[in-house]
């Protein structure tokens, strides 16, 4: 099986450090819509990578940017919900069991599109304005915490099949999937 780098920052901007993961997933969606690839590989490193960096997220970054005014509640709260997403696209990736299949090709294709919606809203709305009104001192603390907390979820390995399956089981249930959207 192949190894797959997913880095392992120690400090830094957390503004940075997230856009290093942000060009990290693009890669590695590029690799899995690859057939030469080491699909497996790259899904299982793909989920490693989304569930750590989206935890790190939720528990590190949202909460203090949250508390620096820097980002309102409503658009954390959106980027929560966008990762929940993501996991549930994931998901279905994860499930299926070949990755040379017309179903794996078109999973992938809906994570592509769930994820790359995701990494440019939060670019646009939680990273820039972290940008611009949090310290560099402060981007520095988070940066090492948000390393910290990802670096951790990945060494426990928490891309498994049945770590993603229960990450949606509990955003379906805490209302951060609204199973109409595919409606809109």
């Amino acid at each position: 099986m192949t190894t797959i780098d997913l880095g392992h920052p120690v400090s830094g901007d957390v503004v940075e450090l997230i856009l290093e993961d942000h060009r990290r997933f693009e890669s590695l969606l590029r690799e899995l819509r690859d057939s030469s690839a080491d699909r497996d590989a790259v899904r299982q490193a793909f989920a490693t990578l989304h569930v750590a960096h989206a935890l790190a997220e939720e528990t590190k970054v949202y909460p203090q940017l949250r508390r620096k005014d820097a980002v309102s509640d409503h658009e954390a709260e959106h980027g929560e919900e966008e990762h929940a997403e993501g996991h549930e696209a994931l998901l279905a990736v994860l499930e299926l069991k070949g990755t040379d299949t017309q179903a794996f090709d078109d999973a992938v294709e809906e994570l592509a599109k769930v994820v790359n919606h995701h990494l440019t809203e939060e670019e646009l709305t939680i990273l820039n304005p972290a940008r611009d009104e949090v310290s560099e001192k402060v981007r520095a603390e988070l940066g090492e915490a948000f390393a910290a907390e990802r670096n951790a979820r990945i060494a426990d390995n928490c891309g498994t099949l049945a770590h993603v399956r229960s990450i949606v089981a509990a955003a379906r249930k805490e209302g951060l999937l609204d199973d109409d959207e595919d409606d809109d």
